[in-house]
């Protein structure tokens, strides 16, 4: 599963910085996941809990990775988009991290999934 995941991740940030450096946009015409979606799902419904408390499956922290990963691909409602980028990287860097079994990076996504700081910015 590394070796699926990890080259994944670093085409995911690597296009990131390619479209931050050429001014092009990284949102996609239809994100598998709404901005309101990866809320409800991760949130809402505390994946993100369980994936930080230890009590997730390997589904469930690949579930939280996913959608993160539609974080990056949705416009934000407001804020700076390059910010908007850089906080969505930061997750989904964060999740990769948790779902391969990184050390401390439990502690990562919680600092990564920091509600106020995003909801100050973008919502």
């Amino acid at each position: 599963m590394r070796r699926v995941l990890l080259p994944i991740l670093a085409l995911f940030l690597g296009m990131g910085v390619v479209s931050l450096l050429m001014g092009q946009d990284f949102v996609q015409e239809t994100p598998k996941h709404t901005i309101k979606d990866v809320m409800k799902q991760a949130h809402g419904a505390k994946l993100l809990n369980k994936v930080v408390d230890g009590s997730a499956s390997k589904e469930e922290k690949d579930q939280l990775l996913d959608l993160y990963i539609s974080m990056i691909e949705n416009k934000p409602p407001k804020g700076d988009s390059d910010e908007w980028l850089m906080k969505s990287g930061r997750l989904i860097l964060a999740s990769a991290k948790v779902a391969v079994g990184r050390e401390k990076a439990t502690d990562e996504l919680k600092a990564a999934s920091n509600c106020k700081a995003c909801h100050d910015a973008h919502k």
